[in-house]
């Protein structure tokens, strides 16, 4: 009951998103597109990867930022992203519980630091279907640090394969660390407090996915089935590669550490060395000495035995 009670919510919330999705734009218009009809059952996608052609289409396609400016899809991973690996998650709207949930538990495991700490520099694009102006709203929400956009328009999202569900899903991922009750309850209240901005998330059936550029390519994707199917954290890190111990170069505290144990090693072998040599000074100083004395005292003895027979003689006289 509780699942067809998210559903239905979901759908008539998206419903009104949906017409008043262009009410709540701003100048951009023509990023903001009506959305595409409902598919209320769990559907097989394709996930093979797109094509270098079906990139070159899409490379233009216009993303906005929190201050509503629009930049090219293709700025995420060519560029001065250019030879980076870049991985582009497409999220559903920005009031979907279970993808908030999704977020805060990839950035409880992946940082930009850690990312920054790779061999071959590597991010982490987020991208929302909704308003703009939410933007700041849901990086609060799901304290996530990385780079947040917006395609209203959904564009994208079709280009790249991604479709339309309401399906739940036959259970609940590993992400989701809350409750069904306690995740409804969560975006209805994010609904009913965000005012004006609540028809402005972006559309409640539109589910998105996870795509990996490397070299302006994509090398893996992952297409959502249902709504909670996003790739789980663990197979995240795998494919950033953040497990591989073979690709993780040392710290700089552990170079430094190195480092330091060596140079104190070389400490301590030169000071053992001045010890010995220091050591052998004071031996062949004592050797001396003592040669120094045995002579000394020989000369006094043979002195005493010449006054001895010098007294016997005078003796005898």
């Amino acid at each position: 009951m509780a699942v067809q009670t998210m559903s239905m919510g979901d759908e008539s919330t998206g419903m009104l998103a949906s017409r008043g999705l262009t009410a709540a734009a701003t100048s951009k218009d023509e990023l903001l597109a009506e959305p595409q009809g409902d598919f209320g059952g769990h559907c097989k996608v394709s996930q093979k990867l797109p094509t270098a052609g079906e990139l070159t289409k899409i490379a233009e396609l216009p993303l906005l930022t929190m201050h509503n400016e629009a930049v090219p899809f293709k700025s995420l991973y060519a560029g001065e992203r250019e030879g980076r690996r870049v991985m582009v998650i497409f999220m559903r709207h920005f009031f979907c519980g279970n993808c908030q949930e999704y977020l805060r538990t990839l950035c409880g495991s992946i940082t930009p630091e850690s990312l920054l700490a790779l061999p071959t520099p590597t991010e982490i694009v987020v991208i929302g279907c909704g308003h703009p102006d939410l933007i700041p709203f849901y990086a609060e929400t799901t304290t996530c640090r990385f780079p947040i956009y917006a395609d209203p328009t959904r564009k994208l999202y079709d280009a790249l394969g991604m479709t339309h569900t309401m399906s739940m899903g036959e259970k609940p991922p590993a992400y989701v660390h809350k409750s069904l009750l306690s995740v409804i309850v969560q975006s209805f209240y994010q609904l009913i407090s965000s005012g004006r901005r609540a028809l402005s998330g972006g559309h409640f059936s539109q589910i998105g996915g996870e795509f990996l550029f490397e070299n302006g390519d994509v090398t893996w994707c992952h297409r959502m089935e249902h709504t909670r199917d996003h790739t789980e954290v663990p197979e995240i890190r795998k494919q950033l590669r953040l497990d591989d111990d073979g690709e993780q170069p040392p710290s700089r505290r552990k170079r430094w550490s190195s480092g330091l144990g060596t140079a104190g090693l070389a400490r301590k072998l030169s000071l053992s060395s001045s010890r010995e040599r220091s050591g052998s000074r004071k031996r062949n100083s004592l050797a001396l000495s003592a040669r120094d004395g045995s002579s000394k005292e020989g000369s006094v003895m043979e002195k005493v035995k010449e006054e001895q027979v010098a007294e016997a003689d005078v003796a005898r006289q």
